[in-house]
Protein backbone atom coordinates (compact mmCIF):
# COMPACT_ATOMS: atom_id res chain seq x y z
CA UNK A 1 0.00 0.00 0.00
CA UNK A 2 1.65 3.50 -1.08
CA UNK A 3 2.04 6.36 1.38
CA UNK A 4 -0.61 7.78 0.15
CA UNK A 5 -3.51 5.27 -0.74
CA UNK A 6 -6.83 5.80 -2.33
CA UNK A 7 -9.32 4.44 0.10
CA UNK A 8 -11.56 2.89 -2.34
CA UNK A 9 -14.50 2.41 0.20
CA UNK A 10 -17.17 0.95 -2.20
CA UNK A 11 -14.98 -1.88 -3.54
CA UNK A 12 -13.62 -2.92 -0.10
CA UNK A 13 -17.40 -2.49 1.29
CA UNK A 14 -18.35 -5.19 -1.99
CA UNK A 15 -14.56 -7.14 -1.42
CA UNK A 16 -15.92 -7.75 2.52
CA UNK A 17 -19.51 -8.77 1.87
CA UNK A 18 -18.25 -11.57 -0.77
CA UNK A 19 -15.90 -12.60 1.73
CA UNK A 20 -18.39 -12.77 4.66
CA UNK A 21 -20.56 -14.69 2.23
CA UNK A 22 -18.23 -17.48 0.71
CA UNK A 23 -17.20 -17.50 4.49
CA UNK A 24 -20.66 -18.13 5.91
CA UNK A 25 -20.82 -21.16 3.23
CA UNK A 26 -17.23 -22.65 4.12
CA UNK A 27 -18.51 -23.08 8.12
CA UNK A 28 -21.99 -24.08 7.18
CA UNK A 29 -20.58 -26.96 5.67
CA UNK A 30 -18.91 -28.57 8.41
CA UNK A 31 -19.85 -26.60 11.70
CA UNK A 32 -23.28 -27.68 12.19
CA UNK A 33 -22.77 -31.16 11.28
CA UNK A 34 -19.19 -32.04 13.09
CA UNK A 35 -20.98 -33.96 15.74
CA UNK A 36 -22.98 -36.07 13.46
CA UNK A 37 -20.22 -37.01 11.47
CA UNK A 38 -18.57 -38.27 14.95
CA UNK A 39 -21.18 -39.94 15.41
CA UNK A 40 -20.68 -41.91 12.45
CA UNK A 41 -17.06 -42.32 13.44
CA UNK A 42 -18.53 -44.64 16.48
CA UNK A 43 -17.71 -42.00 18.37
CA UNK A 44 -20.21 -42.37 21.75
CA UNK A 45 -21.46 -38.96 23.59
CA UNK A 46 -19.02 -38.41 25.83
CA UNK A 47 -16.02 -38.59 23.48
CA UNK A 48 -17.85 -36.37 21.10
CA UNK A 49 -18.29 -33.76 24.08
CA UNK A 50 -14.52 -33.98 24.86
CA UNK A 51 -13.61 -33.39 21.13
CA UNK A 52 -16.09 -30.40 21.12
CA UNK A 53 -15.23 -29.18 24.34
CA UNK A 54 -11.17 -29.10 23.20
CA UNK A 55 -12.13 -27.68 20.21
CA UNK A 56 -13.79 -24.54 21.59
CA UNK A 57 -11.38 -23.85 24.28
CA UNK A 58 -8.48 -23.35 21.80
CA UNK A 59 -10.91 -21.33 19.63
CA UNK A 60 -11.58 -19.37 22.92
CA UNK A 61 -8.32 -18.20 22.86
CA UNK A 62 -5.46 -19.15 20.40
CA UNK A 63 -7.28 -16.64 17.95
CA UNK A 64 -7.25 -13.83 19.87
CA UNK A 65 -3.90 -14.23 20.71
CA UNK A 66 -3.21 -14.91 16.90
CA UNK A 67 -5.23 -11.75 16.18
CA UNK A 68 -3.23 -9.85 18.75
CA UNK A 69 0.25 -11.13 16.98
CA UNK A 70 -0.57 -10.50 13.07
CA UNK A 71 -1.28 -6.77 14.52
CA UNK A 72 1.76 -6.52 16.03
CA UNK A 73 4.09 -7.56 13.00
CA UNK A 74 2.05 -6.16 10.03
CA UNK A 75 1.48 -10.23 8.76
CA UNK A 76 -2.45 -9.97 9.11
CA UNK A 77 -2.12 -11.10 4.65
CA UNK A 78 -0.04 -13.61 5.31
CA UNK A 79 -2.15 -14.75 8.27
CA UNK A 80 -5.31 -14.62 6.27
CA UNK A 81 -3.76 -16.71 3.31
CA UNK A 82 -2.04 -19.19 5.60
CA UNK A 83 -5.28 -20.07 7.48
CA UNK A 84 -7.29 -20.61 4.59
CA UNK A 85 -4.64 -22.71 2.73
CA UNK A 86 -4.12 -25.00 5.94
CA UNK A 87 -7.94 -25.33 6.70
CA UNK A 88 -8.12 -26.98 3.07
CA UNK A 89 -5.47 -29.62 4.00
CA UNK A 90 -6.71 -29.52 7.71
CA UNK A 91 -9.98 -30.62 7.22
CA UNK A 92 -9.16 -33.55 4.76
CA UNK A 93 -7.00 -35.10 7.84
CA UNK A 94 -11.01 -35.92 9.45
CA UNK A 95 -11.51 -37.89 6.48
CA UNK A 96 -8.55 -40.24 6.79
CA UNK A 97 -9.64 -41.21 10.21
CA UNK A 98 -11.46 -44.82 10.51
CA UNK A 99 -14.70 -45.73 11.53
CA UNK A 100 -14.65 -47.44 14.53
CA UNK A 101 -16.60 -50.82 13.05
CA UNK A 102 -17.57 -50.62 9.27
CA UNK A 103 -19.58 -53.42 9.27
CA UNK A 104 -21.54 -52.57 12.23
CA UNK A 105 -22.09 -48.96 10.82
CA UNK A 106 -23.07 -50.23 7.58
CA UNK A 107 -25.79 -52.99 9.09
CA UNK A 108 -26.86 -49.36 11.53
CA UNK A 109 -27.13 -47.05 8.10
CA UNK A 110 -29.16 -49.10 6.05
CA UNK A 111 -31.57 -49.63 8.62
CA UNK A 112 -32.06 -46.19 9.41
CA UNK A 113 -32.50 -45.66 6.21
CA UNK A 114 -35.22 -48.14 5.28
CA UNK A 115 -36.98 -47.11 9.26
CA UNK A 116 -39.92 -44.61 8.78
CA UNK A 117 -39.77 -44.28 12.62
CA UNK A 118 -37.22 -44.02 15.27
CA UNK A 119 -33.92 -44.22 13.65
CA UNK A 120 -31.03 -46.03 14.62
CA UNK A 121 -28.07 -44.20 16.03
CA UNK A 122 -25.23 -44.03 13.71
CA UNK A 123 -21.90 -45.48 13.75
CA UNK A 124 -21.77 -46.35 17.47
CA UNK A 125 -21.01 -49.46 19.35
CA UNK A 126 -24.80 -51.16 20.30
CA UNK A 127 -25.80 -53.16 23.05
CA UNK A 128 -28.19 -56.15 21.96
CA UNK A 129 -30.30 -57.17 24.42
CA UNK A 130 -31.77 -61.04 24.16
CA UNK A 131 -33.87 -61.97 26.73
CA UNK A 132 -35.34 -65.52 26.93
CA UNK A 133 -39.21 -65.88 27.85
CA UNK A 134 -38.85 -68.66 30.81
CA UNK A 135 -41.24 -70.87 31.83
CA UNK A 136 -43.25 -70.39 34.82
CA UNK A 137 -41.08 -71.45 37.85
CA UNK A 138 -44.46 -73.63 39.14
CA UNK A 139 -43.01 -76.26 36.21
CA UNK A 140 -40.10 -76.87 37.35
CA UNK A 141 -38.75 -78.78 40.06
CA UNK A 142 -36.45 -77.03 42.44
CA UNK A 143 -33.06 -76.83 41.26
CA UNK A 144 -33.95 -77.83 37.95
CA UNK A 145 -32.18 -75.62 35.15
CA UNK A 146 -34.93 -73.26 33.73
CA UNK A 147 -34.92 -74.24 29.65
CA UNK A 148 -34.22 -71.21 27.16
CA UNK A 149 -37.70 -70.32 25.61
CA UNK A 150 -39.21 -67.89 22.93
CA UNK A 151 -36.54 -64.91 22.31
CA UNK A 152 -36.77 -61.67 22.18
CA UNK A 153 -34.47 -58.81 21.17
CA UNK A 154 -33.97 -55.14 22.10
CA UNK A 155 -31.10 -52.75 20.85
CA UNK A 156 -30.39 -50.11 22.71
CA UNK A 157 -27.40 -47.34 22.01
CA UNK A 158 -24.08 -47.44 23.82
CA UNK A 159 -23.98 -43.88 25.09
CA UNK A 160 -27.26 -44.59 27.33
CA UNK A 161 -30.04 -43.10 25.24
CA UNK A 162 -33.20 -45.18 25.46
CA UNK A 163 -35.30 -45.12 22.33
CA UNK A 164 -38.54 -46.86 21.59
CA UNK A 165 -38.17 -49.49 18.77
CA UNK A 166 -40.79 -51.51 16.22
CA UNK A 167 -41.06 -55.15 15.29
CA UNK A 168 -38.62 -54.68 12.60
CA UNK A 169 -36.04 -54.00 14.81
CA UNK A 170 -35.72 -57.49 15.37
CA UNK A 171 -33.75 -58.52 12.24
CA UNK A 172 -31.55 -55.70 12.65
CA UNK A 173 -30.55 -57.00 15.94
CA UNK A 174 -30.06 -60.80 15.06
CA UNK A 175 -27.75 -59.20 12.45
CA UNK A 176 -25.85 -57.20 14.97
CA UNK A 177 -25.82 -60.13 17.38
CA UNK A 178 -25.02 -62.64 14.23
CA UNK A 179 -21.96 -60.32 13.90
CA UNK A 180 -20.57 -59.86 17.13
CA UNK A 181 -20.96 -63.01 18.18
CA UNK A 182 -19.04 -64.45 14.59
CA UNK A 183 -16.13 -62.16 15.49
CA UNK A 184 -15.28 -63.71 18.98
CA UNK A 185 -12.93 -66.98 19.50
CA UNK A 186 -14.71 -70.36 20.29
CA UNK A 187 -18.40 -68.64 20.42
CA UNK A 188 -20.11 -71.37 18.46
CA UNK A 189 -23.16 -71.08 19.65
CA UNK A 190 -25.95 -68.17 19.88
CA UNK A 191 -26.77 -69.18 23.72
CA UNK A 192 -22.79 -68.92 24.30
CA UNK A 193 -22.50 -65.07 22.97
CA UNK A 194 -25.24 -63.48 24.81
CA UNK A 195 -24.61 -59.90 25.39
CA UNK A 196 -25.58 -58.22 28.64
CA UNK A 197 -29.67 -57.74 28.99
CA UNK A 198 -31.16 -54.51 28.93
CA UNK A 199 -34.56 -54.10 30.05
CA UNK A 200 -36.84 -50.69 29.96
CA UNK A 201 -36.76 -50.81 33.80
CA UNK A 202 -33.23 -51.13 34.69
CA UNK A 203 -30.87 -48.50 33.71
CA UNK A 204 -27.80 -49.82 32.97
CA UNK A 205 -24.40 -48.25 33.34
CA UNK A 206 -23.28 -46.42 30.32
CA UNK A 207 -19.58 -47.15 30.96
CA UNK A 208 -20.16 -50.68 31.36
CA UNK A 209 -22.44 -51.32 28.62
CA UNK A 210 -20.58 -49.51 25.69
CA UNK A 211 -18.61 -52.64 25.25
CA UNK A 212 -19.70 -55.27 27.71
CA UNK A 213 -20.10 -58.74 25.87
CA UNK A 214 -21.13 -61.30 28.87
CA UNK A 215 -22.29 -65.06 28.81
CA UNK A 216 -25.18 -66.54 30.06
CA UNK A 217 -23.56 -69.05 32.51
CA UNK A 218 -24.50 -72.82 31.73
CA UNK A 219 -26.42 -74.82 34.68
CA UNK A 220 -23.99 -76.42 37.40
CA UNK A 221 -25.51 -80.44 36.13
CA UNK A 222 -24.54 -83.72 38.18
CA UNK A 223 -21.83 -84.86 35.84
CA UNK A 224 -21.62 -82.05 33.50
CA UNK A 225 -18.55 -79.78 35.48
CA UNK A 226 -16.31 -80.82 32.66
CA UNK A 227 -18.67 -79.29 29.95
CA UNK A 228 -19.51 -76.15 31.89
CA UNK A 229 -15.92 -75.33 32.77
CA UNK A 230 -14.95 -75.65 28.60
CA UNK A 231 -17.68 -73.79 27.41
CA UNK A 232 -17.09 -70.74 30.13
CA UNK A 233 -13.39 -70.59 29.26
CA UNK A 234 -14.75 -70.33 25.32
CA UNK A 235 -16.79 -67.71 26.12
CA UNK A 236 -14.57 -66.11 28.49
CA UNK A 237 -11.62 -65.77 25.51
CA UNK A 238 -14.37 -64.55 23.25
CA UNK A 239 -15.04 -62.10 24.99
CA UNK A 240 -11.91 -60.85 26.07
CA UNK A 241 -10.64 -60.59 22.53
CA UNK A 242 -14.25 -58.95 21.32
CA UNK A 243 -13.30 -56.56 24.10
CA UNK A 244 -9.71 -55.71 23.40
CA UNK A 245 -10.47 -54.92 19.52
CA UNK A 246 -13.23 -52.71 20.52
CA UNK A 247 -11.20 -50.78 22.83
CA UNK A 248 -8.22 -50.90 20.83
CA UNK A 249 -10.42 -49.44 18.02
CA UNK A 250 -12.34 -46.93 19.87
CA UNK A 251 -8.68 -45.72 21.69
CA UNK A 252 -7.15 -44.94 18.14
CA UNK A 253 -10.53 -43.02 16.68
CA UNK A 254 -10.87 -40.92 19.33
CA UNK A 255 -6.77 -40.31 19.69
CA UNK A 256 -7.00 -39.56 15.67
CA UNK A 257 -10.01 -37.29 15.60
CA UNK A 258 -8.59 -35.11 18.73
CA UNK A 259 -5.52 -34.80 16.73
CA UNK A 260 -7.21 -33.55 13.78
CA UNK A 261 -9.22 -31.13 14.87
CA UNK A 262 -6.62 -29.67 17.09
CA UNK A 263 -4.78 -29.32 14.29
CA UNK A 264 -7.54 -27.59 11.99
CA UNK A 265 -8.59 -25.43 14.67
CA UNK A 266 -5.19 -23.97 15.22
CA UNK A 267 -5.08 -22.80 11.81
CA UNK A 268 -8.74 -21.57 11.58
CA UNK A 269 -9.79 -20.08 14.66
CA UNK A 270 -7.37 -16.80 13.72
CA UNK A 271 -9.14 -16.07 10.55
CA UNK A 272 -12.53 -14.40 11.65
CA UNK A 273 -11.18 -11.78 14.08
CA UNK A 274 -8.54 -11.03 11.80
CA UNK A 275 -10.40 -10.16 9.17
CA UNK A 276 -13.06 -7.99 11.13
CA UNK A 277 -10.23 -6.25 12.71
CA UNK A 278 -8.83 -5.37 9.22
CA UNK A 279 -11.89 -4.38 8.20
CA UNK A 280 -12.83 -2.75 11.00
CA UNK A 281 -9.47 -0.69 10.95
CA UNK A 282 -9.87 0.12 7.45
CA UNK A 283 -13.52 1.84 7.97
CA UNK A 284 -12.05 3.68 10.39
CA UNK A 285 -9.59 5.81 8.54
CA UNK A 286 -12.34 7.11 6.70
CA UNK A 287 -15.28 7.00 9.11
CA UNK A 288 -17.39 4.63 7.26
CA UNK A 289 -17.63 1.95 10.75
CA UNK A 290 -21.51 2.86 10.19
CA UNK A 291 -21.37 0.44 7.13
CA UNK A 292 -18.94 -2.08 8.89
CA UNK A 293 -21.87 -2.99 11.72
CA UNK A 294 -24.61 -4.31 8.51
CA UNK A 295 -21.55 -7.03 7.24
CA UNK A 296 -22.52 -10.04 9.33
CA UNK A 297 -25.79 -10.15 7.27
CA UNK A 298 -24.24 -11.79 4.87
CA UNK A 299 -22.62 -13.89 6.53
CA UNK A 300 -25.30 -15.35 8.18
CA UNK A 301 -27.19 -15.57 4.37
CA UNK A 302 -24.15 -17.61 3.42
CA UNK A 303 -24.66 -19.75 6.18
CA UNK A 304 -28.26 -20.37 5.20
CA UNK A 305 -27.16 -21.74 1.79
CA UNK A 306 -24.66 -23.27 2.75
CA UNK A 307 -26.28 -25.72 5.20
CA UNK A 308 -29.19 -26.37 3.28
CA UNK A 309 -26.81 -27.19 -0.20
CA UNK A 310 -24.56 -29.54 1.99
CA UNK A 311 -27.69 -31.34 3.68
CA UNK A 312 -29.47 -31.88 0.06
CA UNK A 313 -25.87 -32.69 -1.42
CA UNK A 314 -25.23 -35.28 1.38
CA UNK A 315 -28.68 -36.99 1.08
CA UNK A 316 -28.06 -38.10 -2.39
CA UNK A 317 -25.17 -40.27 -1.18
CA UNK A 318 -25.17 -44.09 0.09
CA UNK A 319 -24.00 -44.77 3.58
CA UNK A 320 -20.60 -45.36 2.58
CA UNK A 321 -18.87 -43.57 -0.48
CA UNK A 322 -16.74 -45.35 -2.95
CA UNK A 323 -13.38 -45.02 -0.69
CA UNK A 324 -14.86 -46.65 2.44
CA UNK A 325 -16.21 -43.95 4.36
CA UNK A 326 -19.25 -42.40 5.84
CA UNK A 327 -21.17 -40.43 3.47
CA UNK A 328 -20.48 -37.56 6.08
CA UNK A 329 -16.93 -36.54 4.60
CA UNK A 330 -18.90 -34.75 1.95
CA UNK A 331 -19.36 -31.95 4.53
CA UNK A 332 -15.05 -32.11 4.58
CA UNK A 333 -15.09 -32.15 0.46
CA UNK A 334 -17.50 -29.19 0.28
CA UNK A 335 -15.73 -27.05 2.81
CA UNK A 336 -11.81 -27.47 1.09
CA UNK A 337 -13.59 -26.59 -2.16
CA UNK A 338 -15.32 -23.47 -0.62
CA UNK A 339 -11.83 -22.70 1.31
CA UNK A 340 -10.53 -22.16 -1.71
CA UNK A 341 -12.79 -19.67 -3.30
CA UNK A 342 -12.37 -17.78 0.12
CA UNK A 343 -8.53 -17.87 -0.37
CA UNK A 344 -8.89 -16.26 -3.98
CA UNK A 345 -10.73 -13.26 -2.63
CA UNK A 346 -8.75 -12.84 0.32
CA UNK A 347 -6.38 -12.05 -1.73
CA UNK A 348 -8.25 -8.59 -2.77
CA UNK A 349 -9.60 -8.55 0.91
CA UNK A 350 -9.30 -4.60 2.63
CA UNK A 351 -5.95 -4.86 4.72
CA UNK A 352 -3.98 -1.59 6.03
CA UNK A 353 -0.77 -1.20 7.39
CA UNK A 354 -0.78 -0.39 10.51
CA UNK A 355 0.79 3.19 10.98
CA UNK A 356 -0.60 4.05 14.76
CA UNK A 357 0.27 0.88 17.52
CA UNK A 358 -2.22 0.45 19.75
CA UNK A 359 -1.91 0.27 23.40
CA UNK A 360 -1.19 -3.59 24.01
CA UNK A 361 -2.92 -3.11 27.88
CA UNK A 362 -6.45 -2.26 26.91
CA UNK A 363 -7.07 -5.77 27.26
CA UNK A 364 -6.13 -5.63 30.79
CA UNK A 365 -8.10 -2.54 31.34
CA UNK A 366 -10.96 -4.29 29.77
CA UNK A 367 -10.38 -6.75 32.53
CA UNK A 368 -10.10 -4.79 34.80
CA UNK A 369 -13.46 -2.65 33.69
CA UNK A 370 -15.62 -5.91 34.27
CA UNK A 371 -13.64 -6.89 37.24
CA UNK A 372 -14.59 -3.46 39.11
CA UNK A 373 -18.32 -3.40 37.51
CA UNK A 374 -20.92 -5.40 38.71
CA UNK A 375 -23.22 -4.78 36.20
CA UNK A 376 -20.53 -6.04 33.45
CA UNK A 377 -19.76 -9.33 35.72
CA UNK A 378 -23.28 -10.05 35.64
CA UNK A 379 -23.53 -9.99 32.30
CA UNK A 380 -20.00 -11.67 31.99
CA UNK A 381 -21.70 -14.42 33.88
CA UNK A 382 -24.76 -14.98 32.00
CA UNK A 383 -23.08 -14.71 28.53
CA UNK A 384 -20.68 -17.81 30.16
CA UNK A 385 -24.21 -19.93 30.66
CA UNK A 386 -25.52 -18.78 27.13
CA UNK A 387 -22.21 -20.91 25.67
CA UNK A 388 -22.94 -23.97 28.13
CA UNK A 389 -26.84 -24.07 27.25
CA UNK A 390 -26.04 -23.35 23.55
CA UNK A 391 -23.12 -26.56 23.37
CA UNK A 392 -25.79 -28.71 23.92
CA UNK A 393 -27.85 -27.70 21.32
CA UNK A 394 -25.27 -27.61 18.96
CA UNK A 395 -23.59 -30.72 19.64
CA UNK A 396 -26.15 -32.96 20.01
CA UNK A 397 -29.66 -31.94 18.52
CA UNK A 398 -29.21 -32.82 15.09
CA UNK A 399 -28.29 -36.59 17.42
CA UNK A 400 -31.60 -36.06 18.79
CA UNK A 401 -33.21 -35.20 15.61
CA UNK A 402 -31.57 -38.10 13.79
CA UNK A 403 -33.42 -40.40 16.68
CA UNK A 404 -36.64 -39.43 15.68
CA UNK A 405 -36.08 -39.84 11.88
CA UNK A 406 -34.61 -36.57 10.81
CA UNK A 407 -32.87 -36.48 7.50
CA UNK A 408 -29.43 -33.89 6.68
CA UNK A 409 -32.19 -31.85 4.74
CA UNK A 410 -34.48 -31.33 7.40
CA UNK A 411 -31.35 -30.59 9.85
CA UNK A 412 -30.26 -28.13 7.36
CA UNK A 413 -33.77 -26.38 6.78
CA UNK A 414 -33.27 -25.59 10.85
CA UNK A 415 -30.40 -24.10 10.40
CA UNK A 416 -31.49 -21.69 7.94
CA UNK A 417 -34.95 -20.74 9.58
CA UNK A 418 -32.76 -19.75 12.51
CA UNK A 419 -30.47 -17.84 10.69
CA UNK A 420 -33.13 -16.11 8.66
CA UNK A 421 -35.24 -15.71 11.37
CA UNK A 422 -32.61 -13.49 12.81
CA UNK A 423 -32.42 -11.55 9.77
CA UNK A 424 -35.58 -10.43 9.29
CA UNK A 425 -36.11 -9.61 13.00
CA UNK A 426 -32.92 -7.48 12.65
CA UNK A 427 -35.11 -4.03 11.54
CA UNK A 428 -36.90 -4.05 14.96
CA UNK A 429 -33.58 -4.14 17.18
CA UNK A 430 -33.81 -0.73 17.85
CA UNK A 431 -37.62 -0.66 19.02
CA UNK A 432 -37.03 -3.72 20.66
CA UNK A 433 -34.25 -2.43 22.69
CA UNK A 434 -36.08 0.55 23.10
CA UNK A 435 -38.76 -1.00 24.37
CA UNK A 436 -38.26 -3.65 26.33
CA UNK A 437 -34.38 -1.48 27.58
CA UNK A 438 -31.54 -3.98 27.56
CA UNK A 439 -32.66 -5.88 31.28
CA UNK A 440 -35.54 -6.30 29.39
CA UNK A 441 -34.15 -8.06 26.26
CA UNK A 442 -31.45 -10.25 27.97
CA UNK A 443 -34.87 -11.86 30.19
CA UNK A 444 -36.90 -12.34 27.04
CA UNK A 445 -33.69 -14.13 25.17
CA UNK A 446 -32.73 -16.40 28.44
CA UNK A 447 -36.47 -17.00 28.53
CA UNK A 448 -36.92 -17.83 24.85
CA UNK A 449 -34.02 -20.46 24.66
CA UNK A 450 -35.23 -21.88 27.52
CA UNK A 451 -38.76 -22.69 26.13
CA UNK A 452 -36.46 -23.69 23.03
CA UNK A 453 -35.05 -26.53 25.26
CA UNK A 454 -37.86 -27.47 26.54
CA UNK A 455 -39.66 -28.03 23.56
CA UNK A 456 -36.54 -29.56 22.51
CA UNK A 457 -37.21 -32.96 24.78
CA UNK A 458 -40.47 -33.21 23.56
CA UNK A 459 -39.58 -33.78 20.36
CA UNK A 460 -42.37 -36.36 18.87
CA UNK A 461 -41.28 -36.51 14.85
CA UNK A 462 -38.66 -35.57 12.20
CA UNK A 463 -40.33 -32.41 11.57
CA UNK A 464 -41.17 -30.98 15.22
CA UNK A 465 -38.40 -29.17 15.71
CA UNK A 466 -38.96 -26.73 12.73
CA UNK A 467 -41.81 -24.26 13.97
CA UNK A 468 -40.04 -23.95 17.32
CA UNK A 469 -36.62 -22.88 15.57
CA UNK A 470 -37.95 -19.24 14.83
CA UNK A 471 -37.34 -18.39 18.14
CA UNK A 472 -33.46 -18.98 18.13
CA UNK A 473 -33.96 -15.04 16.33
CA UNK A 474 -35.14 -13.85 20.21
CA UNK A 475 -32.71 -16.38 21.81
CA UNK A 476 -29.37 -15.71 20.29
CA UNK A 477 -29.99 -12.77 17.69
CA UNK A 478 -32.06 -10.10 20.39
CA UNK A 479 -30.02 -11.51 23.40
CA UNK A 480 -26.70 -10.56 21.43
CA UNK A 481 -28.28 -7.22 20.65
CA UNK A 482 -28.95 -6.79 24.30
CA UNK A 483 -25.03 -6.99 25.33
CA UNK A 484 -23.92 -5.75 22.60
CA UNK A 485 -25.88 -2.37 23.78
CA UNK A 486 -24.65 -2.91 27.39
CA UNK A 487 -20.88 -2.98 26.79
CA UNK A 488 -21.40 0.17 24.46
CA UNK A 489 -22.67 2.25 27.43
CA UNK A 490 -20.86 0.28 30.14
CA UNK A 491 -17.05 0.46 28.39
CA UNK A 492 -14.74 3.57 28.62
CA UNK A 493 -13.10 5.21 26.37
CA UNK A 494 -11.29 2.83 24.27
CA UNK A 495 -12.51 -0.83 25.73
CA UNK A 496 -15.34 -1.35 23.37
CA UNK A 497 -13.75 -3.63 21.29
CA UNK A 498 -11.90 -5.35 23.61
CA UNK A 499 -14.58 -5.77 25.74
CA UNK A 500 -16.33 -7.00 22.53
CA UNK A 501 -13.50 -9.41 21.81
CA UNK A 502 -13.58 -11.04 25.35
CA UNK A 503 -16.73 -11.44 25.84
CA UNK A 504 -17.65 -13.02 22.72
CA UNK A 505 -14.52 -15.53 22.34
CA UNK A 506 -13.73 -16.05 26.34
CA UNK A 507 -16.17 -15.67 28.36
CA UNK A 508 -19.28 -17.02 25.30
CA UNK A 509 -16.07 -19.76 24.17
CA UNK A 510 -15.08 -20.66 27.83
CA UNK A 511 -18.81 -21.53 28.41
CA UNK A 512 -19.65 -23.31 25.54
CA UNK A 513 -16.30 -25.78 26.23
CA UNK A 514 -17.66 -26.25 29.71
CA UNK A 515 -20.84 -27.17 28.78
CA UNK A 516 -19.12 -29.67 25.87
CA UNK A 517 -17.60 -31.62 28.78
CA UNK A 518 -20.32 -31.68 30.54
CA UNK A 519 -23.10 -32.31 28.69
CA UNK A 520 -21.62 -35.17 27.02
CA UNK A 521 -21.54 -37.30 30.28
CA UNK A 522 -24.66 -36.41 31.59
CA UNK A 523 -26.47 -37.49 28.09
CA UNK A 524 -24.43 -40.94 28.58
CA UNK A 525 -25.48 -41.47 31.96
CA UNK A 526 -29.22 -39.79 31.36
CA UNK A 527 -30.65 -38.94 28.26
CA UNK A 528 -31.00 -35.78 25.82
CA UNK A 529 -34.28 -35.14 26.96
CA UNK A 530 -33.33 -35.13 30.51
CA UNK A 531 -30.40 -33.07 29.49
CA UNK A 532 -32.36 -30.60 27.67
CA UNK A 533 -34.87 -30.25 30.17
CA UNK A 534 -31.97 -29.90 33.45
CA UNK A 535 -30.79 -27.28 30.52
CA UNK A 536 -34.01 -25.20 30.76
CA UNK A 537 -34.37 -25.61 34.50
CA UNK A 538 -31.08 -23.85 34.94
CA UNK A 539 -31.93 -21.22 32.77
CA UNK A 540 -35.28 -20.24 33.97
CA UNK A 541 -33.33 -20.17 37.45
CA UNK A 542 -30.78 -17.60 36.32
CA UNK A 543 -33.46 -15.74 34.69
CA UNK A 544 -35.36 -15.22 38.16
CA UNK A 545 -32.09 -14.59 39.86
CA UNK A 546 -30.80 -11.99 36.62
CA UNK A 547 -34.08 -10.25 37.21
CA UNK A 548 -33.64 -9.95 40.90
CA UNK A 549 -29.84 -8.88 41.05
CA UNK A 550 -30.38 -6.38 38.14
CA UNK A 551 -32.39 -3.84 40.10
CA UNK A 552 -30.11 -3.95 43.49
CA UNK A 553 -27.13 -2.91 41.45
CA UNK A 554 -25.47 0.64 41.64
CA UNK A 555 -27.18 2.81 38.61
CA UNK A 556 -25.41 3.68 35.74
CA UNK A 557 -23.84 7.58 35.48
CA UNK A 558 -25.35 8.45 32.72
CA UNK A 559 -24.43 12.53 30.72
CA UNK A 560 -27.80 14.13 29.88
CA UNK A 561 -26.38 16.63 27.47
CA UNK A 562 -29.62 18.48 27.04
CA UNK A 563 -29.08 19.89 30.45
CA UNK A 564 -25.29 20.77 29.98
CA UNK A 565 -26.43 22.86 27.23
CA UNK A 566 -29.15 24.19 29.15
CA UNK A 567 -26.91 25.35 31.91
CA UNK A 568 -24.48 26.60 29.96
CA UNK A 569 -26.88 28.60 27.90
CA UNK A 570 -28.34 30.35 31.55
CA UNK A 571 -24.88 30.90 32.64
CA UNK A 572 -23.60 32.86 29.95
CA UNK A 573 -26.98 34.64 29.76
CA UNK A 574 -27.05 37.09 32.30
CA UNK A 575 -23.60 39.28 32.02
CA UNK A 576 -22.42 41.23 29.25
CA UNK A 577 -24.27 41.78 25.87
CA UNK A 578 -24.04 39.38 22.69
CA UNK A 579 -19.98 39.22 21.81
CA UNK A 580 -18.88 39.67 25.12
CA UNK A 581 -19.75 36.23 25.91
CA UNK A 582 -17.23 34.95 23.98
CA UNK A 583 -13.72 34.66 25.47
CA UNK A 584 -12.28 34.48 22.38
CA UNK A 585 -13.44 37.80 21.49
CA UNK A 586 -12.58 39.28 25.25
CA UNK A 587 -9.51 38.05 24.51
CA UNK A 588 -8.54 40.18 21.09
CA UNK A 589 -10.70 42.76 22.49
CA UNK A 590 -8.12 43.39 25.51
CA UNK A 591 -5.06 42.93 23.62
CA UNK A 592 -6.16 45.54 21.08
CA UNK A 593 -6.63 48.16 23.93
CA UNK A 594 -3.05 46.90 25.14
CA UNK A 595 -1.87 47.70 21.79
CA UNK A 596 -3.20 51.64 21.34
CA UNK A 597 -2.31 51.94 25.14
Amino acid sequence: MSANPQWDVSRALGVAKLFHLVCGVRDACVTPFLTLYLRQLGLAVPWVGILMGTKHLIAAFWGPFCAFLAKSYQKRRALLVGSLLGSVGASLLMVLVPPLDKQLLYHSCNRSRSMTTTAMPLGLPLTVAVTSAQEPASNHPAGAPSLPGKRSTRVTGAYGFRNGRGEGDQETASDLHGYLVGSAEGVTTTSQGLLHPVTSGVKDSSWEGAFEVVSTALPSLPGGTAMGSLANLSVAKGKAQVLRLSLEGLRWTFILSLGSLVFWELLTAPLEQVADESLYEYLDFVDATDRYRRLWIWRLLGMSAGACSIAALVGQQDCFLMTNSPRGVVHFYGYSLVSTLALLVSIAFPVPVCRRREHSYRSVKALSLVGSNPRLVLLACTVFLLGAMASTVQNFLFWHMEDHGSSELVMGFSVALSLLGEILLHPFKTTLLRKLSRVGTVGLGLGCLAGQLLYYSFLWSWWSVLPVQILSAVSYGALWWAVGASIEALATPGTERPLRTMFQSHFYGSGFSLGSFVSGFVAMRFSLSLLYQACCVILLLWLALFLSIQPRLPQERKINYSKLLAMEASDSSDSEPGTERDWLVKAMREEHLDWKG
